[in-house]
């Protein structure tokens, strides 16, 4: 995956994942780099559907297993089977223009990550987890995480931080 750098965001549901990643997408444009995304869903069900339109639709209720739409410069892709690996998904994207990927969920992978931390029960991720590259929490940490800490309200300097190692990768 040269030249593309993979980050996750993890934690549990409502610990400001989304909103970090959305944070993150606005700095990584303002510095020209173009990012994709992977969300895990991890309810398990399989997410609610976009409908791409009638006729890729038909395609699916037909049989297939991939269908792709193309309007005006957009792209929508749905592939099926019985199981996508993290792996899979980003084999996908190395054909993709983007220069970074952020992963939001698949906790258990082995990618760079940043944590998040709601509350004092949530800190065993940071016992469980490898390669976590930073811890973001609500609360003091009780334990004492071999990465770098944020706090909640220190998004900027988090943001900075980020952009910082971001930099340095490309080094």
């Amino acid at each position: 995956m040269a030249g593309k750098k993979i980050i996750q965001i993890v934690g549990f549901q409502n610990s400001g994942k989304t909103t970090l990643i959305e944070r993150l997408i606005t700095a990584c444009k303002e510095k020209k780099l173009a990012v994709g995304t992977i969300k895990h869903h991890g309810h398990g069900n399989a997410p609610d559907r976009i409908i791409l339109n009638k006729d890729s639709e038909k395609h699916q209720q037909a049989g297939a297993i991939v269908t792709t739409v193309e309007g005006a410069g957009s792209l929508h892709l749905e592939a099926k089977k019985e199981h996508w690996e993290l792996q899979d998904i980003i084999r996908m994207y190395e054909q993709l223009p983007v220069d970074i990927i952020l992963v939001e969920g698949y906790k258990r992978m082995n990618y760079p990550k940043v944590v998040l931390v709601r509350n004092p029960q949530d800190e065993f991720l940071i016992e469980e987890l490898t390669n976590i590259i930073a811890v973001i929490s609500n609360k003091p940490l009780t334990c004492t995480p071999h990465s770098s800490i944020f706090r909640k309200d220190e998004m900027d300097r988090f943001i900075s931080w980020f952009m910082n190692q971001i930099n340095a990768a490309e080094d």
